[in-house]
Formats: structure tokens, sequence, C-alpha cells
């Protein structure tokens, strides 16, 4: 422990801090005087922003250090990825309040929960080390499996975390055992040592390819993609809407960043390998995502096999193994924890009377009722589409370029056919809510802060559209390396 080491960590270090400051904070108040606790935890997610981009790290020339024994880093795809995730955490939390509110659910534990979940998600971002992955990884999934049951009297969310924990917990195992094998085939823990032994000498090692199975079972389940999903549709539909926001939304950044830092800056060298592995685990995604959610009617089941499909794609972008590649999928996962916060914003704001709004037929006439509302969860379903314009097609049109570039026609085919089948199940929430007549007269409430929130999340989808250059040049120079 030194001071470089601390001021690498500072953001990291704040977040723990305050979690615990919320977590005693409360113990003092009074009902009434709950909505400290959610001050308290938007000032720790801006105040970690401020931290992350006033970091001065320069090391041969690139914006790159590393703390602990080298077993944490700090890098420009680290801080950028940090940055969007403290601004998604802060649209959830505006979300949360009025759901948790409606619902009696309005506790300090939401909130010390999703910040604990965040430091292990920054955790897993600047992990330089297995043993630091793993770590970010146990405490984030703590984390999540105590959200999904954030409602004690709900019967369905307690199977759905009960569900979550024994697959989330086979597959932490599966992780730990592949990353046991590599420790065993190089001698080394940390990343960077891993590469340069796997590039020198054990490329034809078995162990090494069998860990490196091991390790992309667990990233596949982390991400959920096919046939590692069985969790999301459950867990979607079971755990409370607040607490869905958060778990479809946030951790997939984390996600992301492990995939890369154990694929390419540990495994690189075995990129033969683990390419036809990511190729056929984001064709199934894709196809039986897209296949899946069309028989829905349910409209947290059909974005939960959504999201197994914008997983595949997440996929598609590492298969190259190029910068391109990794460009692509960082924008995409980006866009899509974006696109996927304003759609359950939309699930939550329609849900009242202590009911939530999770079935199709609760949009319909949503036009009629506020068309405002209704043109923002349209602009998230047509991005989510892929249709031109709207940042979802820009995403989609990297990977596939990128896919194209690396001469995987195969997988480009498979992405676009079965973008245009996954077209029908978004095209069908935006008919019910234009073409249908409302099954109810109740109106449409909201308070400033969430109105505010959804529509700044409403105009980023489109406005990161037609004005997608500048993210694209940013989450592409984070790879020109």
């Amino acid at each position: 422990m030194n001071v470089s080491n601390i001021l690498l960590a500072a953001p990291e270090i704040w977040v723990f801090t305050m979690a615990c400051v919320i977590l005693l904070v409360d113990l003092f108040l009074r009902e009434e005087r709950r909505g400290i606790i959610q001050l308290l935890a938007m000032a720790t997610v801006i105040f970690a922003g401020f931290i992350t981009m006033r970091a001065e790290y320069v090391h041969d020339g690139t914006f790159i250090a590393t703390a602990f024994n080298d077993s944490f880093l700090r890098d420009p795809m680290g801080d950028v990825l940090k940055l969007f995730t403290y601004f998604i955490v802060a649209l959830v939390f505006v979300y949360a309040k009025s759901y948790l509110r409606q619902f009696n659910m309005f506790r300090a534990d939401f909130y010390t929960l999703s910040l604990f979940a965040l430091l292990g998600i920054m955790l897993l971002i600047s992990a330089n080390s297995l043993l630091m992955i793993y770590l970010g990884l146990e405490l984030t999934s703590l984390s999540t499996y105590a959200l999904v049951a954030y409602d004690r009297d709900s019967s369905r969310g307690s199977e759905a975390a009960m569900k979550y924990f024994v697959l989330g917990s086979m597959a932490s195992g599966m992780l730990l055992y592949g990353m046991s094998m590599i420790y065993g085939a190089t001698g080394s823990l940390n990343l960077d040592a891993i590469g340069a032994a796997v590039s020198s000498d054990k490329r034809d090692d078995l162990v090494l390819v069998f860990g490196l199975a091991f390790l992309v079972v667990g990233l596949a389940f982390k991400l959920g993609v096919v046939p590692f999903h069985m969790w999301i549709p459950d867990v979607y539909e079971g755990a409370p809407a607040g607490v869905t926001l958060f778990i479809a939304a946030v951790p997939k950044m984390a996600a992301f960043a492990m995939a890369f830092r154990l694929l390419q800056t540990g495994l690189g060298e075995l990129h033969a390998d683990w390419q036809q592995m990511l190729a056929v685990l984001s064709v199934l995604s894709i196809v039986l995502g897209n296949v899946a959610a069309i028989a829905q009617t349910n409209i947290k089941r059909m974005l939960a096999y959504s999201t197994i499909s914008h997983m595949g794609f997440i996929l598609l972008g590492f298969a190259p193994g190029t910068g391109a590649g990794y460009g692509a999928s960082m924008y995409y996962v980006m866009v899509y924890s974006l696109m996927t916060a304003a759609a359950f914003a939309t699930i939550i704001l329609l849900s009242s009377r202590g009911v939530e709004a999770e079935h199709l037929d609760d949009f319909k006439g949503l036009n009629q009722r506020n068309s405002w509302y209704a043109a923002v969860m349209a602009m998230v379903m047509f991005s989510m589409a892929g249709v031109p314009v709207f940042v979802g097609f820009f995403a989609k049109w990297l990977v596939i370029q990128a896919t194209l570039e690396a001469g995987m026609l195969w997988l480009a085919v498979v992405a676009v056919v079965f973008s245009v089948v996954g077209a029908f199940y978004y095209l069908r929430v935006v008919k019910l809510m234009y073409f249908d007549d409302p099954e109810t007269e109740v109106p449409i409430s909201a308070t400033l802060d969430f109105s505010l929130a959804l529509s700044l999340n409403g105009v980023l989808v489109i406005g990161l559209g037609i004005f997608s250059g500048p993210l694209i040049a940013v989450c592409m120079r984070s790879f020109a390396a």
C-alpha cells in the first residue's frame, strides 16, 4: 500500500467508503427522510466520475498504469467504461426511486447492494490478474443475487434468486477451475505474464486449452449467451422491475471488460482456439434469442431473450480478434445498456397501483395516453431492431463490418438475417402503442427527475445515432495499440 496505488484506485475506494456510509446513515433516518439515501447514492456515482476523469497516469508515453503488484490496471478503455457505467447507474437510481416508493420497497438495501455491485464491476473493468477478476466477479454476483430477492414477499423473486445463485455458483466454479489450470500451465496469476508465457512456449499445452474452455464457459454464463442463458428469462421476470433494470443494464459492461482482459490480454495467442468457441456461442445466441423472443407475451421475458441476442452480437465483435472488433463490441455494450435502461424505465413508468406493467397488452394505446413517452419507447424499439439513424443501427453495423473485414462472411450473414427476424417483436410493441386502443384510462404520472432522465435517455438513443462519430472514435482509440 502506497500513495500512488491509492490514487490509482481512488474511485473504487470512494465507492466502497460511501456504500458503508450509506449503510450506517440509514440506521439513523426516519422513514420520511429516506430520500437522503438516494441523494447520497447519486452523489457517490457523480463524484466517482469526477475522480476518474481527473486521473493523471502516464507510463511510457501512454495513459496506462498498474497498482497493487500489477493486479490493478488503469487504462483508457477501463476509464471510458467506468464513466459510462456511472452514468447508467445514475439513471438506474433515478428510475428505481419511483418504483421502490410505489411498491413500498424504498430501503437503503437497494442502494448499498447496487454500490457494492458497482464496486465489483469497477474491479472487473480494471482487473489485471486472475485473482482480481475473481474478486470483482464474486462481489458483483453476491450483490446481484441478493438484489433479485429484494422483494421479501415475492415467491417468484425468491425462486428466481435461488436459480440465479445455483447456476451462478456453478459458473463461478467453472471459471475458478479454468483459472487454476491457466495458473498451473503458466505459473502466474498476472494477465500480462500469462500472455507472455502463452506466446513463448505454452501455445500447444493441453492443460492451457482445457483451462481456456472452462474460462469461456464461465464468461458465457456471465454474458448470458446460449447455451448458458437459462437464468436470464427467469431472473428478468422474477426480480422487481427496478432490480431487473440494474441487472440488465449495468453488469454487461463488466462482462465485456472481463472477456477482453482474459481472452485478449491473457490468452490472445490462443485466438484460433477461442475464436471458434465464440463464433458458435454468438450464432446460437443470435438465432435462439431472436426466435424465442417472438413467442413471448411478457415484455420482461421478451427483453430477456432480446438480451441474449444482443450478447451474441457483442461476442461476434470478439471473434475477429482485431482492434476494430473490440471497439465495435465496446460501443455495442454501451449502446445496449443505454437502450435497456430506457426500456425498463418505461415499464416502471406504466406500473401503477402495485402492479407491474410486464405484459405486452399494458403498452396498448400508450400514444393516446402520453405521446412523448410512447415516442421514447418507440425510439428504443427501433434502435434495438437496428433501424438506421438510431444508435442501435450503428452498433450492429460496426460489429458486422469488423466481422466482414476478418473474412467471416457466414457470421455476418447470420447476424443480418436474424436481425431482420428480430425486428418483428420490437415493431410489435410499436404497433401496440400506436394502433391499439388503451386497456385503461389511468393517467400516466412521473416525478420531474424521472421524466427528465427518461427524456434524456430517449434523446441520447437518437442523438448518439445521428452524431455517433465521437463515441465511436473514443471506443476505437481505446484499442488503437
